[in-house]
């Protein structure tokens, strides 16, 4: 009998994935260390898919052929139930469908299965969107992994950094009210290295829009620490919530907020990926559990 929560135990680690919005809601490393953000006051979820679109629209409205349909930050699918297609000891799948409810909202017809396995101290996610529809389907999908933020707790904040496996020294992108800003900024990045403090998102996320790396590393200079790597995905967002909170989100994307002059149908927004009538597209990232 299908469950509506299964817990995968891999070598040196165990993931927890529920079947509402298809989330990872628990990471645990082999002594049992939480690594996950569990949802507190702060900030509500834990790891959300971010599906059909990622960030926001401009007016909270997607445009096809002269229609507008009201869409949310972030889409629709985190607040779904999937359906369970496999569950295992090791490996999951889920999947979402098209329905009266979603086409309300994303006027296309589309198969989105998302799968979880682990291995040794790793987890791997998969994202297959297939379009079963008869014209092409314009879509963005992004994962949105919260960590504890210090993953010790007797560790301040600033010992953390994020080094990524590439020099970054191209200018990043922000946010004002959720829209993307039309003038890059200068990257916060020193060569291969983001210092991580509270006063970093003040002005919301920081987004990296054509990242030259596919692997980060968060990390203090003691206890564990996280490797995430990524294929598929176009941009890559940093954020936590503005005035501090205990999480870090590191979110690979394929996909963006709207710029706050864009104005057009939602297949011509920046970042949209277009799917022909039968294809599918396939992304995936991974996280692994170092010292």
């Amino acid at each position: 009998m299908e469950q509506d929560s299964l817990t995968l135990h891999g070598d040196g680690i165990s993931a927890t994935i529920v079947g509402q919005g298809a989330e990872l809601v628990s990471l645990r490393d082999a002594e049992g260390t939480e690594l996950l953000w569990q949802a507190g006051p702060a900030w509500r979820r834990h790891s959300p898919v971010l599906f059909p679109i990622v960030g926001r629209l401009k007016g909270d409205e997607l445009r096809h052929r002269g229609r507008s349909y009201p869409m949310m930050q972030h889409g629709f699918a985190r607040d779904r139930r999937f359906g369970w297609a496999e569950q295992g000891d090791r490996s999951c799948t889920l999947m979402l469908t098209d329905d009266a409810e979603t086409r309300a909202h994303y006027p296309f017809a589309f198969r989105l299965v998302i799968g979880y396995s682990v291995g040794h101290r790793q987890l791997g996610v998969t994202f297959e969107i297939t379009n079963t529809g008869d014209e092409p389907l314009p879509a963005s999908i992004g994962a949105h992994p919260a960590f504890n933020w210090p993953l010790l707790p007797e560790l301040p904040k600033e010992a953390y950094r994020l080094t990524f496996n590439e020099a970054e020294p191209a200018p990043v992108r922000r946010l004002k009210d959720g829209l993307l800003l039309p003038k890059p900024q200068p990257t916060p990045i020193e060569g291969r290295t983001l210092a991580l403090s509270e006063r970093l998102f003040d002005d919301d996320a920081v987004i990296l829009d054509r990242p030259a790396s596919t692997s980060v590393r968060y990390a203090a200079d003691q206890g564990p620490a996280i490797e995430m790597s990524w294929q598929g995905f176009q941009e890559l967002g940093i954020w936590s919530k503005p005035g501090g909170a205990p999480f870090l989100c590191v979110e690979p994307w394929h996909g963006i907020a709207s710029p706050v002059d864009f104005d057009g149908e939602f297949s011509d927004k920046p970042g949209v990926m277009l799917i022909k009538p039968g294809a599918r597209r396939v992304l995936g990232y991974r996280i692994k559990i170092a010292q």
